[in-house]
């Protein structure tokens, strides 16, 4: 018999056998976290009442994200921040985000977590969560009056000019914070991103824009992000991300029969 219930905000569960008697804690306060965790560690604890198993030697989910927050010394610092955040949330006991997006990435580091303790014998089970690990799809686009405003609104020119290369280009914000002079070339620009290198076709709208410019671009990605979300609140543009440009970009032209 196995019952699973709350103590302190925590879930735990305990398994009775013949008499004996075994609780653990299932290391959250999400009650459908508890319940998927359920059965992996009923199991565990039926193995270990009934002597098939020894009681296992694994070390708890706490220490081993601490280990694993550890190891890798090469890991990018932001990934470093973000794994520290989502773990720390977690092992407090907090639910999982509501954001099918944010609770996607919760869910891929928890399992990553596990996968590593997995490999590296810290554990002999990985208690992955079996929820969606990719979110969903973002569908936001501008409206050309929303664009306009943009366009028109923006208060610093040198920002302002590089919202409109953004859009008039359809590139991604890493190929445009820093271009080099020599990446330009009569009709396109080499960048450098996320996918690698590619060639973007410069429009007549970006070239006026660079022809008109005393000075690149020179922005990092939090600058970017940051200064053009203040912006869009002021003109009281709502959920809108700079990336939108790339998506509105990429809307019309195929509105155009491009």
């Amino acid at each position: 018999m196995a019952t699973l219930y709350q103590n302190k905000g925590h879930w735990l569960l305990t398994v009775h056998h013949k008499g004996r008697r075994l609780t653990r804690s299932l290391q959250t306060k999400d009650k459908k976290v508890a319940k998927q965790l359920k059965p992996y560690v009923e199991s565990e604890l039926l193995l270990e009442l009934t002597g098939l198993k020894k009681a296992t030697s694994q070390v708890a989910f706490p220490v081993l994200t601490d280990k694993f927050l550890k190891a890798d010394k090469k890991r990018a610092k932001k990934t470093q921040e973000l794994y520290e955040y989502v773990l720390k949330s977690y092992n407090s006991g907090k639910p999982l985000p509501i954001n099918p997006n944010s609770r996607a990435i919760f869910v891929r580091t928890i399992n990553a977590c596990w996968n590593w303790g997995l490999k590296q014998g810290l554990v002999s089970e990985a208690h992955k969560l079996n929820e969606d690990t990719r979110g969903e799809a973002r569908q936001r686009v501008f409206t050309k009056s929303e664009l306009n405003s943009m366009f028109n609104e923006i208060q610093n020119e040198h920002f302002n000019s590089f919202v409109k290369f953004a859009y008039f280009t359809g590139a991604r914000s890493g190929e445009i914070r820093n271009i080099q002079p020599q990446n330009l070339t009569d009709g396109s620009l080499v960048a450098f991103g996320k996918t690698g290198r590619r060639i973007i076709k410069i429009s007549t709208q970006a070239s006026t824009i660079i022809a008109n410019q005393t000075s690149l671009w020179c922005y990092s990605k939090d600058y970017v992000c940051h200064h053009f979300k203040k912006e869009v609140r002021r003109l009281g543009i709502k959920d809108a991300r700079f990336h939108d440009l790339r998506r509105t970009f990429g809307l019309n032209l195929i509105k155009q029969g491009m």
